[in-house]
């Protein structure tokens, strides 16, 4: 694998510490949180899941934690597995859902997640609003794409997509969604492949991008047994995707879970990747604040990851 690039030229100004806050959006909202856990609705199912930076109480009454739909037990570390319990009645694997007009299935999955990360929305809404302005199709590179909700979205605002994740299971998922939302001509390369190795490709190729959205994860495996440790090659990715930005580009976002780590961690880094680049860095946290049963009632912040996004002007 290459060394890093060297670069030369001021380092880009920025913006710290920035909170790119939701309250919710389409069929999701975050209702309350605490003791280590979280309480959402997600279209008709209101569902309990782990979550460690919930270190305060609830604030909402017992009786209402209860009346749940489902609740995800065993490991509540992010890379381990478990179950969902349901204490009502048995549920079916998936359900529809929505976001920024675009239709969607979630999934009870071992991994506690359910096809959507709702935080991005931030990000995505972002990306839709470039897109919409350009007036000229612009190319988006979704790496580590998993379920295809911001393919879909970048797609449906007139975005030419190349959506790259290395399990087979995403890429099937995010198929589905797009077969769901009656998508299917809409330009978006699905590709199964580990994210490194593609971007090393296109590197090679010449190819150019946009927008680059990447959503790495803190260790995962390629579909060939590659082997990504977020610590290890985060810098040498962000190098690669510096240059597949095309000359124009608009925008490269990163996100970062379940990392100990400053949100200055991913800035500085960001920062020395886009070294004589001009423009700004802006970085710091994605959060979603509580919004009650009623998807409307203001509380807690609770934070969900760090982020890191470069942008020209």
């Amino acid at each position: 694998m290459r060394p890093l690039m060297t670069r030369s030229g001021e380092r880009p100004a920025e913006r710290v510490p920035v909170i790119l806050e939701s309250l919710g959006a389409g069929d999701f909202h975050l209702i309350d949180s605490g003791n280590g856990e979280k309480l959402e609705q997600y279209g008709p199912y209101r569902i309990i899941r782990p979550e460690a930076q919930a270190l305060w109480r609830p604030s909402l009454p017992a009786h209402v934690w209860e009346k749940v739909d489902a609740v995800f037990t065993g490991d509540t570390d992010e890379e381990g597995t478990g179950r969902w319990r349901f204490p009502k009645e048995a549920l079916g694997e998936t359900w529809p859902l929505n976001l920024l007009g675009v239709d969607f299935l979630g999934r009870f999955t071992s991994f506690r997640h359910v096809g959507v990360f709702p935080e991005q929305i931030v990000h995505w809404s972002w990306m839709k609003e470039q897109v919409e302005k350009a007036g000229r199709p612009l190319k988006v590179l979704n790496l580590f794409g998993y379920t295809g909700v911001a393919s879909l979205v970048a797609a449906a605002a007139g975005a030419e997509v190349t959506h790259v994740d290395a399990s087979k299971k995403a890429i099937g998922w995010a198929r589905e969604n797009q077969a769901l939302g009656r998508m299917e001509k809409l330009p978006i390369r699905w590709i199964c492949e580990d994210a490194m190795k593609f971007i090393l490709r296109e590197e090679r190729r010449g190819s150019q991008y946009d927008i680059i959205l990447t959503d790495p994860p803190k260790f995962g495996r390629g579909p060939n047994g590659e082997v990504w440790h977020l610590f290890e090659h985060l810098p040498l990715m962000l190098d690669i995707c510096r240059e597949i930005l095309s000359p124009k580009a608009v925008g490269l976002v990163l996100t970062a879970y379940s990392i100990r780590a400053s949100f200055y961690s991913i800035h500085e880094l960001m920062r020395e990747t886009m070294r004589g680049a001009g423009g700004v860095v802006e970085s710091g946290e994605l959060v979603i604040r509580e919004a009650g049963t009623d998807g409307k009632t203001e509380g807690r912040a609770l934070s969900t990851s760090l982020f890191s996004r470069w942008v020209p002007k």
